[in-house]
């Protein structure tokens, strides 16, 4: 099929390169000149696991093609997905002026048939948006359908959510459109029934509804883990008790440091907004975003009290910077709120992330209590105490010899707990973790 992604962010430089990893036609177009000029080149803008040797693979087999141009990008194309950003408004709503701005421009474009597919995560009511902006803006009647496609991509696992979905979400009240998308994603799916057909208003509360129940497991596991604190049991195994549960699950019951990154935040806020504006009272979410904004300051409260708020001077290595691993993106991520918090109260950050710190030197590279390092041992060396907020693969078993020698105390504070309580008291480490008992204080 000929498809065209507009947008060339996250969500759609990994919908493209997927889909040509199908056999589709596919043309990728986005605004930003630069890029578009590095995407031809067969480089990625962003890091996500397997993305840069797909997108290589596809390049050279001809499936995907990178313009600037929407009128060629979108010519003879079946589906045109917009896959552009919604950032949040000062009101908490999501911003659509993107989305409704492509729309307006396709008004005029559309000379043929074409499904046109609402990517982005989008309030209710958006998809009737964009097909009442792009029939207004056509010069005569055209014919169209519009869908709701949410993606329900985790960073650092986005290759694989594509091409191994455990459903895919099609949002239509058109039979045609309907078939269109069936065909488009059956390649994808061993089991058909899982490619599900609902109303577009339904499709689009779904992408919501599903974050905001994974952003409130978080919240309610990390109060469970601040409740263990205080009462000496051990968060890691109430969360295996809990769990084990199959009505439960063990998925994002870990605590940590709260959630980040570009999905949770936002569309928890977005989905509380359109609550308001619709006169429901959505408590439970209003909880999840607190309890989400207090944990984020949790540890430091933690390093306050270990130093008696004698902060001045000190010296703390960070080991992360991204809100996840596997992934540079550092948005809403627990580290900055770190940083912030540590150098406001005069204490020196030493950082290293192997994938981030070019995103956060871009925010506060001229903070001089900020510096960075090459490797995670280099940025331990003269620092008070290290601070570990994500949870990379090269932190879960470093040499702690090496650890105990740079510090200036073997002092460890672990937003992540990666480490065994009992090898760290052996080890003669003062450990502080999430939801577990101190050790060695």
């Amino acid at each position: 099929m000929k498809v065209a992604v507009v947008g060339t962010g996250y969500v759609g430089l990994v919908t493209g390169t997927c889909l040509a990893a199908e056999g589709n036609d596919v043309t990728c177009i986005d605004i930003d000149k630069q890029k578009i000029t590095i995407l031809q080149k067969g480089e990625t803008p962003i890091y996500e696991p397997g993305l840069a040797s797909l997108l290589k693979e596809n390049i050279k087999d001809k499936r995907i093609s990178f313009t600037t141009n929407l009128q060629q990008g979108v010519k003879s194309a079946e589906v045109i997905f917009l896959a552009l950003p919604t950032p949040e408004s000062e009101d908490g709503s999501a911003d659509l002026s993107y989305i409704l701005g492509v729309a307006k421009q396709l008004g005029p474009l559309i000379d043929h048939y074409v499904v046109v597919v609402d990517k982005s995560t989008v309030p209710v009511g958006t998809s009737k948006q964009v097909r009442q902006t792009i029939a207004k803006a056509a010069a005569k009647a055209v014919n169209f359908d519009v869908v709701s496609n949410p993606e329900f991509l985790k960073e650092g696992m986005a290759i694989n959510d594509f091409m191994n979905p455990d459903r895919v979400v099609i949002g239509t009240s058109s039979d045609k459109a309907w078939r269109v998308m069936h065909r488009l994603y059956k390649p994808f799916m061993n089991d058909e029934s899982k490619i599900i057909r609902m109303s577009e208003a339904s499709a689009e509360i779904t992408k919501y509804a599903a974050n905001a129940m994974l952003a409130t497991r978080i919240s309610f596991m990390n109060a469970i883990a601040n409740l263990c604190e205080l009462s000496e049991a051990d968060v890691r195994e109430v969360q295996q008790g809990v769990g084990s549960d199959q009505r439960i699950g063990s998925s994002f019951l870990q605590a940590g440091p709260g959630y980040g990154g570009s999905c949770f935040p936002k569309d928890v806020q977005a989905l509380l907004k359109t609550s308001r504006d619709l006169g429901y009272d959505f408590d439970i979410l209003e909880a999840t975003q607190s309890i989400n904004q207090r944990q984020k300051h949790h540890m430091f409260e933690r390093v306050k009290e270990y130093f008696n708020n004698n902060l001045e001077g000190k010296t703390l290595a960070l080991w992360g910077l991204a809100f996840k691993a596997n992934t540079d993106d550092i948005r809403e991520s627990p580290a900055l709120d770190l940083i912030k918090q540590a150098t406001s109260a005069g204490i020196a950050i030493q950082a290293f992330d192997p994938e981030a710190m070019a995103n956060v030197k871009k925010l506060y590279g001229n903070n001089k209590l900020l510096s960075f390092a090459d490797d995670e041992y280099q940025v331990l060396e003269g620092a008070d105490a290290l601070m570990i907020i994500t949870e990379w693969s090269e932190f879960q078993s470093p040499d702690f010899n090496r650890i105990k020698k740079s510090l200036k105390k073997s002092l460890i504070f672990d937003s992540r707990n990666l480490y065994d309580l009992g090898y760290m008291h052996e080890q003669g480490f003062d450990y502080i973790s999430i939801g577990r008992p101190a050790v060695g204080i």
